[in-house]
């Protein structure tokens, strides 16, 4: 596990095994703005990468907007499944809208987008999928 970026906000690493992922560590709430310029870093590595796997730690990532959310459907994702991403691995956010609010772009995702989506309670569970 290589780290590429560190943010208060963010951490972002580099998985290699069968194949490779990049992993977002959110550490917290952000605001909008900070969160799509996160967004789009770690969509630039994982295009920089060549990965195929995406793991998000969503754990402590703060609240949402569903307006960021919608973004990330519409700019990020596209951009992620041209970089080649065939398996997107979530682990949960504690917070219980965000995980409500998520789960249903996860939902949205799953029907729009040719990339297998998991998701996980184990870090080491979602990195292995994800890299597998």
């Amino acid at each position: 596990m290589q780290l590429l970026a560190s943010h208060p906000y963010l951490n972002l690493y580099l998985h290699e095994g069968a194949s490779r992922a990049i992993e977002a560590e959110w550490k917290g709430f952000i605001s909008s703005p900070v969160l799509r310029q996160a967004t789009l870093e770690a969509a630039q590595l994982a295009q920089e990468h060549r990965i195929s796997g995406w793991v998000a730690d969503d754990r402590l990532l703060g609240p949402v907007r569903p307006s960021d959310l919608e973004w990330i459907g519409q700019e990020i994702l596209p951009l992620l499944v041209a970089a080649g991403l065939r398996r997107f691995a979530r682990l949960d956010a504690v917070d219980p809208l965000n995980k409500l609010l998520i789960g249903q772009a996860q939902q949205a995702a799953e029907q729009q987008f040719p990339f297998e989506l998991r998701t996980f309670t184990d870090v080491e569970e979602a990195r292995a999928w994800a890299c597998g």
